[in-house]
């Protein structure tokens, strides 16, 4: 496992959860406007402190500090194999 470079280090206040923010951050990157270093450093400010991906459903749930959540439900995709 290689680690990489942590959003924050030392001790910090957990921002105050801001969906607004979050719909922003999700929307640049969904855009391909961001790469996903950028995405979690946009959602941490936002205010999320754990995401939980449920692939079978196909759900995204954001959550904050304080069991705060916003989720998003993406359609299937179908791939064609050559």
């Amino acid at each position: 496992m290689v680690q990489g470079t942590p959003l924050i280090t030392g001790s910090a206040d957990v921002p105050p959860f801001d969906r607004a923010a979050l719909i922003i951050a999700l929307q640049t990157d969904q855009a391909g406007e961001s790469s996903f270093l950028a995405f979690l450093a946009a959602a941490w400010k936002a205010g999320v402190v754990r995401y939980d991906v449920n692939l079978a459903e196909r759900v995204v749930a954001y959550y904050g500090c304080n069991e705060e959540e916003y989720s998003e439900t993406y359609p299937a995709v179908a791939i064609a194999l050559l």
